[in-house]
């Protein structure tokens, strides 16, 4: 990929306020794309695009709620009022809400996660879509690899990252003859606030000390993943699997069972088992 290939191209990234999506926005701005950044903390997003701008690139603040469809509108519209087109959707927002389902005291908070993963990216692309196709844009979704393999304890998440996958496969076909692309982005485990925003069944984030301790020296970095990303996009690729992701994917098909297994041994043990250190080092 060329340094600038972006260069000149106007793209909305949602959840641009952090991690990936505040990589995704930075990398774009230093090649000299128009990015337009989405997320609802508006003196973040205004210390992202300072970045941006001083990279090089032009940057639009859109704060967005994309829970609330009229907001998502508003942003494509803003978008194009100011840049004249739309070349790239990258739909980063997200969210986890982490318990036993029968632990939560009610499905609010489950429907708010498929609300933020789902329906975000619906409402999103849906208002975008009529001015991808006059440029044959881009559409990118980051997804996770939860929406190729389940994991216990996340069901909320996984219900909408899959729902995510089905959603935007569907679309690539609709979309063949219009020259739009698709391409979705399945990371591993990436060193963001992620765990440290991720709510509990009461609705509590983890907090940033406890969610640190979930990633390791190993854990790939929000810039790596934006790297990886924007690879992708520029190629037109269909999908992107990180980490384990290749292998998980082909033992849900010929050894689900197996697969179960080592989600709960390789996966959510060691997890469970970082998470209760920390629990421990606070207490002493």
């Amino acid at each position: 990929m060329k340094a600038d290939a972006f260069r000149d191209q106007v793209v909305i990234v949602t959840g641009a306020s952090s991690g990936i999506g505040k990589a995704l926005a930075l990398q774009l701005a230093r090649q000299g794309a128009k990015v337009a950044i989405a997320a609802r903390r508006l003196e973040r997003l205004e210390e992202v695009a300072a970045e941006c701008r001083a990279l090089g690139g032009e940057a639009l603040v859109v704060p967005t709620d994309v829970t609330d469809e009229t907001q998502c509108k508003a942003l494509v519209e803003k978008t194009v009022a100011a840049f004249g087109r739309l070349d790239l959707l990258i739909y980063s927002a997200g969210l986890a809400a982490t318990a036993l389902f029968d632990e939560f005291p009610d499905l609010k908070l489950f429907q708010y996660t498929v609300n933020v993963n789902f329906y975000g990216a619906v409402f999103c692309t849906y208002y975008a879509m009529p001015y991808l196709k006059q440029n044959k844009g881009r559409i990118v979704a980051i997804s996770s690899l939860g929406g190729k393999v389940a994991l216990p304890y996340n069901s909320p998440y996984c219900a909408s990252k899959f729902a995510l996958d089905g959603f935007y496969y569907s679309l690539r076909m609709e979309l063949y003859q219009s020259g739009v692309s698709v391409t979705m982005i399945y990371p591993y485990w990436v060193a963001t606030e992620f765990h440290a925003a991720q709510l509990n069944k009461d609705s509590v984030p983890r907090g940033a000390a406890r969610g640190q301790d979930y990633y390791t020296a190993k854990t790939m970095t929000a810039e790596r993943c934006a790297k990886i990303t924007l690879q992708a996009t520029y190629k037109r690729r269909r999908e992107v699997l990180m980490g384990p992701g290749g292998l998980a994917a082909w033992l849900r098909v010929l050894a689900p069972r197996l697969l179960d297994r080592l989600v709960i041994k390789v996966f959510l043990e060691p997890a469970i088992r970082r998470a209760r250190e920390a629990q421990a080092k606070e207490k002493s």
